[in-house]
């Protein structure tokens, strides 16, 4: 899911990854093995950073927009 929407990671520590995007200001660190189940909470914070992200590209969009009138 966060690779689709061009998220980037590398290994922390133990079994967790730090997910980033260059768009968003902060990164995700996930527990657990690529593929297992994770917590509720961690996903709550997926959903919130692809909504997040999701935002902050309509704002690019428009800028975008504006610039090239």
């Amino acid at each position: 899911m966060l690779l689709k929407a061009e998220f980037t990671y590398r290994s922390g520590k133990g079994s967790h990854t730090v997910w980033s995007h260059p768009l968003l200001p902060y990164s995700l660190t996930l527990s657990g093995k690529d593929g297992a189940d994770c917590d509720r909470y961690q996903e709550k914070d997926v959903r919130d950073a692809l909504k997040d992200l999701e935002e902050l590209e309509k704002l690019q969009q428009e800028e975008d927009k504006v610039e090239e009138e």
